[in-house]
C-alpha cells in the first residue's frame, strides 16, 4: 500500500472515531452505595442512562438485578420502593458502585463505552471498613479487577444481570448466593495492606 493510501485510511479510521465520540456524550456515574457496615460491593459498569436520570442503581425494566438479589436474599424487591431496595440490601451488608466513574457513551450499553475512567477505589477503605469482597457483576466490569487487586479485597466475577442473560437463571442465583454466602468466611483487608 503506498504511503499516501496509507494516510488516507489513516484519517478515514480517525474521521470514523471522531465521529462516534461527538455523537456521544461524557456521562457521570453515581456515588457508591457503601456504609461502615458494608461487606460486599457490586460492581457494574456505569448506570444506564434511565438509572442516570433516576438517580438509581439498576433502574432499568430489563436488568434483572433487583429479581436476582431477590432471589438470592430471599426478599421481595419487586414491590419495594428503590430507597426501601437499598434498605434492605444494606441489611446484607451489601453495598452498590460501578467501575467507571465517568465515560463517553451513545445510549446504555456496556458495549458503546469509550475512554472510561475508574473511579478511586482507595476511597473505601474510609467509607467501608469492614468491606471484603467486590463481586464485578459480569465479564466488562471485571476487565478492570486487575487495576484493584492491590487494595487486598478478594474479588469474585459473577455471571451479569443484564437481561440478555436470563437463559441461565437458576445458575445465575445459584452462582451469586454461592458467593454471597462465602464471603463470610472472608475478612476484611488489614489497614496498613493499602498502597
Amino acid at each position: 500500500m503506498s504511503p499516501q493510501k496509507l494516510r488516507r485510511r489513516l484519517q478515514l479510521s480517525s474521521d470514523t472515531v471522531g465521529l462516534e465520540l461527538q455523537d456521544s456524550v461524557r456521562k457521570f456515574g453515581l456515588p457508591p452505595l457503601a456504609d461502615d457496615t458494608t461487606e460486599i460491593l457490586v460492581i457494574g459498569t456505569m448506570p444506564s442512562d434511565l438509572s442516570l436520570s433516576k438517580r438509581q442503581y439498576y433502574a432499568h425494566p430489563s436488568n434483572d438485578f433487583w429479581r436476582l438479589m431477590g432471589s438470592v436474599l430471599n426478599e421481595e424487591f419487586g414491590r419495594l420502593s428503590y430507597d426501601n431496595r437499598v434498605a434492605a440490601l444494606k441489611r446484607h451488608r451489601i453495598g452498590l458502585w460501578d467501575i467507571y466513574h465517568n465515560c463517553v457513551r451513545r445510549g446504555s450499553l456496556d458495549c458503546e463505552i469509550k475512554v472510561p475512567e475508574l473511579n478511586d477505589f482507595t476511597i473505601l477503605r474510609g467509607i467501608a471498613p469492614r468491606l471484603r469482597l467486590l463481586c464485578f457483576n459480569g465479564k466488562e466490569a471485571a476487565k478492570s479487577e486487575d487495576k484493584l487487586d492491590h487494595l487486598g479485597y478478594k474479588t469474585c466475577v459473577l455471571p451479569s444481570s443484564t437481561g440478555s442473560k436470563r437463559k441461565n437463571s437458576s445458575e445465575r442465583v445459584r452462582v451469586w448466593k454461592c458467593a454471597i454466602e462465602k464471603s463470610s468466611e472472608w475478612s476484611a483487608p488489614h489497614p496498613l495492606s493499602q498502597s
